[in-house]
């Protein structure tokens, strides 16, 4: 098998992971961005007419402008941009080629003639959508996973079945069905309050007495009112049971429930897809669920390893956003250079 030579090898082609590559290539390195999925598949994952919290100056990478005509730019302004901005800076991006492991490698001659400056560190090992194998020798690897790979199960009979999903696009499937929501939090809301206006019937279910305190605040009193006159109907204090083919199984303040069903979204979030970290060694904190890493250099404690984006705040999504997960390229890029 040819052996392919890089600078820096991207796992992630998310805005954080791009925003690295790009990065790189100013600063006169190889870059390569792998993802098993599509360009910025977790922002291609969000709810079709999702509009973003930041404002487009805060969402730029690679001192491009994103200029929208709107305060905050939406789901299908993000997505052209990127596109845009990949294309403009012409990144090397393997869409739907997974990363299936990776090790520390000495270089020989399959592996080309690099910089001896930059000795290869790390072979990775790549399969496409399609079957294809390839090995890639790197002398830096950034870890930019993010976090919608593994979905926040609950773990209850018939999570699996076909109308039960994971995350959230749009809600016509849902006109004149009885839909079920679980969750609490701003995704949970967002979705309830979209399939009412498809023409569903909609029933939130969570485990908390009320909303989580998260919710935005020019979204809370919609959901409230909603609510309060029973458009969207609500079971507090209630934890998912199991799953049916027509309905979801609770338990709640007034003991066990049957909600009927035809649709299920569980809202309850991803965890970060640490799983090429687990499988050379770095450390997760037990409690946070965060990598072993240095902040300033975002560098690991194996030689040639980095984290870029939200994949460095562990089990707290909240903690890092592309606004301030957009800066750890430059700052990988300053350590590898210096």
């Amino acid at each position: 098998m040819t052996v392919v030579t890089v600078d820096v090898a991207v796992v992630g082609a998310g805005p954080c992971g791009l925003a690295t590559a790009i990065a790189a290539k100013r600063a006169g390195l190889s870059a390569m961005v792998f993802d098993r999925g599509c360009l910025v598949s977790g922002l291609a994952s969000y709810p079709t007419y999702m509009t973003f919290f930041s404002t487009a100056e805060r969402l730029e990478i690679g001192g491009v402008p994103f200029v929208v005509a709107t305060e905050k730019p939406t789901r299908r302004d993000a997505l052209a941009y990127y596109r845009a901005v990949a294309s403009l800076y012409d990144l090397d991006v393997r869409q739907f080629e997974n990363v299936e492991s990776m090790r520390p490698v000495r270089m020989d001659s399959r592996a080309g003639e690099p910089d001896p400056a930059r000795p290869a560190r790390w072979l990775l090992s790549t399969r496409t959508r399609g079957g294809v194998a390839q090995e890639i020798a790197a002398h830096a690897v950034v870890v930019a996973t993010g976090y919608f790979g593994r979905p926040s199960t609950l773990g209850v009979p018939g999570e699996s079945l076909p109308h039960v999903r994971h995350g959230y696009h749009e809600g016509h499937a849902g006109w004149r069905q009885d839909v079920v929501v679980v969750g609490g939090a701003n995704s949970a809301v967002d979705a309830a309050l979209d399939l009412l206006q498809a023409g569903a019937r909609v029933t939130m279910v969570h485990f908390g007495e009320s909303l989580d305190s998260n919710v935005k605040p020019w979204v809370r009193p919609v959901i409230e009112a909603r609510l309060k006159e029973g458009t969207v109907q609500a079971r507090f204090g209630s934890r998912v049971k199991a799953i049916e083919a027509d309905s979801v199984v609770l338990e709640g303040p007034a003991g066990e429930e049957h909600l009927h069903a035809t649709q299920v979204y569980l809202m309850t979030g991803f965890l970060p897809e640490t799983r090429l970290l687990e499988q050379i060694g770095v450390p997760l904190d037990a409690e946070s669920g965060i990598p072993a890493h240095d902040p300033l250099t975002m560098a690991t404690p194996l030689a040639g390893v980095y984290l870029a984006g939200v994949i460095a705040s562990g089990n707290q999504a909240n903690r890092i956003f592309i606004e301030n997960g957009r800066d750890h390229g430059d700052a990988i890029v300053a350590h590898l250079t210096r």
